[in-house]
């Protein structure tokens, strides 16, 4: 097989042209990325149910992978919850790999060629926004809510394309990019309100006569719409990089039809139509918890019945923090110093599994991972309550919601089911598995956080199920490197403590 391009060159080159003073670091930085990639390439083939791996095999130095084709590929015990950088190599039978995708290629597996120039894109850019990230200062000003957004600069804790970003250009991440501190321009496309799908209140401001005026990210008017917009007002971009914070303003979800991570990023007519409903049906929710949860409301979205040409308005979740106390994403915890870490992890995962569960069991299961999730702290650190934002993507019971007396909300369609597998898959696969997990940064720490709660939380079928057994997380390179295959795949991962990678850390992880 032939190597992909070289991404790391390219990126180079163009570093070169457009900002000459950063390639030292990012020269600097390759080696780092091209192991935080490998990581979580590792984690996948030890974990996940590839079908050309045909056996899994532990031993006292490491872990050995039967192929389909009679090789080995070897490397260290796998800890499906760490997320520092601790794989440098592997070896498939005696050769070793130092670079994601020269392994992927090396494998040869159906598809792996072109998941081969994303994993090699994705350790490029990351390098590119570790040489080009602001060291932050211990902890922003409460006014700027943004700057926790951008420290999170590896992306997704456990996705091997935590920072591949295809169709971007060096001078794109430069320009849009969260971790690079850009001030974004953002545009606005005039539609004929007739023409549109509006949910909710669509602000007089972003309205001219008969026309409704939708905000677009500046790299969708360019590079897909390929049409002239206006300038409406400079904005921040936050973790999903296509919402930004607009200053004393709402926060607005753009359409940006790039690949991040997975999946093509764009506003879906049916979360339009859905907005309004979902919002006002999730506030009368969140009442429901004592104060613990708070879940930004949607102030308006709309669409030209595109995908590509939408947006949402909701509320900072500024709203929702008191003078003296800040909020923030819950990914953002793991790039600072937390005070008392076990015991500052134990209260945090108390809050979050007393609200998660709570609500999966009146039948509304969160998409709480580190992005959707936020934590109001005290201003001794001490966690709240949680925000929530983003419902496009949770999950609601109708059949839960009536046995508690709850009126379901008047939706149809792919927020909707009651099979428990597919509630608990979506609540603990982001939660447990995705915002816990990487905030306690190694199964061992996670395993004493669960160990100290799990016993005083409220009995209920669900929590049995976390008790019990296997916790079920996306198969992500899986799902990859089955490009015909539309939805979620899902693997189970041994419980956290079981696994070989037992050291407690705390503090900063995966930089």
């Amino acid at each position: 097989m032939h190597r992909p391009p070289t991404a790391e060159a390219g990126i180079a080159e163009e570093l070169a042209a457009v900002r000459p003073g950063l390639l030292p670091r990012y020269t600097a930085e390759l080696p780092g990325a091209r192991a935080a990639v490998l990581t979580r390439l590792w984690r996948a083939l030890a974990h996940e149910p590839l079908p050309w791996i045909t056996g899994r095999t532990p031993g006292p130095h490491g872990l050995a992978l039967r192929l389909a084709d009679g090789r080995t590929l070897r490397g260290p015990h796998a800890d499906p919850y760490a997320t520092s950088a601790y794989v440098t190599a592997v070896h498939l039978d005696r050769r070793p790999y130092e670079d994601a995708a020269r392994l992927m290629m090396a494998l040869a597996v159906p598809h792996g060629t072109a998941f081969a120039a994303e994993l090699a894109h994705s350790a490029a850019s990351l390098a590119l926004s570790r040489a080009g990230a602001e060291q932050p200062r211990q902890w922003p000003e409460r006014d700027r809510e943004w700057e926790w957004e951008q420290r999170v600069v590896d992306g997704h804790p456990f996705h091997p394309n935590c920072r591949s970003r295809p169709g971007f250009s060096v001078a794109d991440q430069l320009a849009y990019g969260p971790e690079h501190g850009p001030v974004v321009e953002l545009g606005t496309v005039p539609v004929p309100a007739a023409d549109c799908l509006v949910s909710g209140r669509w602000p007089a401001e972003l309205r001219d006569g008969d026309r409704l005026l939708l905000p677009v990210h500046p790299w969708q008017a360019t590079r897909v719409l390929k049409r002239p917009y206006g300038i409406w007002c400079p904005a921040r971009p936050l973790m999903s990089l296509r919402t930004l914070a607009v200053p004393g303003g709402p926060h607005v979800k753009t359409a940006l039809s790039a690949r991040l991570t997975s999946s093509v990023r764009d506003i879906s007519v049916y979360s339009v139509r859905a907005a309004a409903t979902l919002s006002a049906f999730a506030e009368e929710l969140a009442a429901r918890t004592d104060g613990l949860l708070h879940i930004t409301r949607t102030l308006g979205a709309a669409t030209a019945h595109s995908p590509g040409l939408a947006a949402l308005l909701r509320e900072s979740p500024r709203q929702y923090a008191a003078p003296g106390e800040w909020v923030l994403p819950v990914a953002a915890l793991a790039t600072t110093s937390l005070p008392g870490c076990p015991t500052w992890l134990a209260a945090f995962t108390r809050l979050a599994l007393t609200v998660g569960l709570r609500l999966l069991d009146l039948g509304v299961a969160l998409e709480a991972h580190g992005q959707n999730l936020l934590v109001v702290l005290a201003a001794d650190a001490t966690p709240l309550r949680l925000v929530y934002r983003d419902l496009a993507d949770i999950r609601l019971s109708p059949a839960r919601l009536v046995r508690h007396g709850i009126t379901p909300p008047g939706l149809t369609g792919r927020l909707l089911t009651d099979d428990p597998e597919a509630l608990r898959r979506k609540l603990f696969g982001s939660l447990v598995t995705g915002a816990l997990a990487g905030t306690a940064g190694s199964g061992g720490t996670l395993a004493a956080a669960l160990e100290t709660v799990l016993p005083d939380l409220p009995a209920t079928a669900d929590l049995a199920f976390l008790r019990e057994h296997p916790l079920p997380a996306k198969a992500l390179t899986l799902m990859r490197l089955s490009p015909g295959r539309s939805g979620d795949i899902w693997t189970a991962l041994p419980r956290p403590g079981s696994e070989a990678a037992t050291v407690l850390e705390c503090g900063p992880s995966g930089q």
